[in-house]
């Protein structure tokens, strides 16, 4: 790039002088459009459960999911993601309560769709180490995560999840192969506008400890996820990964976690046209939260955050800010 200009005849920061000025010449904006709320349903009546390692985050149970999804249209969100809270007692080795019609999210879902319908949108995770007994995404043996036969399982519970009304199925195990596997599923059983966003990019990652505190998993997963998820050391690995999930016919594709992989979330943008979203996750969350707490950072710094986001080329952002940040938007 030719630079032009030099000082003094050039001074950038006559451009930044003023508020209005600055305003002018901003390069990247951030509005309730760009966030995505993800949201932990729980059982039970009457609860709304702060989750320990995630002060201000909250597990809700189904009659309390109304006033949630009445907040989130006053503050002009457009997408929830909902993570249930297993009860243990309904977890097994195959992850069998995924495929329950009457499980959390099914339940969270029907109550949504019949008394909002499309005014707001609703994506679900299609993986099962929120039902495993083991806290894996898929099918364990001999301490590997079996990827075709989990596949036919995922297949199975993106139906279930799109007859109950699910608009964006989120497929986040990372098994090989498995959104071209949906996608045909969904077009052959008449789901052909459901649209699937896919985990093409999740890390083996050291940010997932609240996350897995808050849908029950952490203390039952007792080995890492390495043998599915990505090693953090590669970068053009993303690009095969991305590029097949493409071609097996994802709608827009997601980075996890966000801010350690701002690199590859610009590297996918700017390869790919397809929209490329960023998950600030829990561990993200927790860190900035802290510090919020403590007085050790301004809570401006959460605006810093996703802002970075968009700078480095994400169309939306997962965020457990969004209704916090949605807020100070307005």
């Amino acid at each position: 790039m030719k630079l032009i200009g030099s000082y003094p005849n050039t001074r950038l920061r006559r451009n930044r002088k003023t508020e209005w000025s600055r305003h002018l010449v901003s390069e990247n904006s951030l509005s309730s459009n760009d966030l995505i709320w993800p949201i932990f349903l729980t059982d039970g009546k009457n609860q709304k459960n702060q989750i320990s390692t995630m002060p201000g985050v909250y597990r809700y149970s189904i009659d309390k999911i109304e006033k949630v999804v009445e907040k989130a249209l006053k503050l002009k969100l457009p997408l929830l993601a909902l993570f249930p809270h297993t009860q243990i007692v309904k977890k097994d080795k195959d992850g069998s309560e995924a495929l329950n019609e009457n499980n959390l999210v099914c339940k969270a879902l029907k109550l949504i769709k019949k008394k909002f319908k499309s005014d707001i949108g609703i994506m679900c995770d299609v993986a099962l180490d929120p039902y495993t007994s083991h806290g894996h995404d898929g099918l364990l043996k001999k301490g590997y995560v079996q990827n075709d036969e989990t596949v036919e399982i995922l297949v199975k519970q993106a139906l279930l999840l799109a007859e109950m009304g699910c608009d964006v199925i989120a497929p986040s195990d990372m098994m090989d192969g498995r959104i071209g596997k949906i996608r045909k599923a969904l077009d052959k059983n008449n789901f052909k506008l459901v649209q699937i966003l896919s985990y093409a990019v999740k890390y083996a990652s050291n940010f997932y400890g609240p996350f897995r505190d808050a849908i029950g998993s952490k203390k039952s997963l007792k080995s890492d996820k390495k043998n599915y998820q990505m090693n953090f050391l590669n970068q053009k690995e993303a690009l095969r990964e991305v590029a097949l999930d493409i071609n097996e016919g994802a709608d827009f594709v997601i980075v996890k976690p966000g801010m350690p992989y701002l690199d590859i979330i610009k590297l996918l943008s700017d390869t790919f046209k397809i929209p490329v979203f960023a998950y600030q996750v829990s561990g993200e969350y927790s860190l900035i939260n802290n510090g919020i707490k403590k007085k050790i950072i301004s809570e401006k710094a959460i605006e810093e955050s996703l802002m970075s986001f968009k700078r480095a080329g994400a169309s939306a952002i997962v965020t457990y800010f969004a209704d916090y940040i949605a807020q100070r938007l307005r």
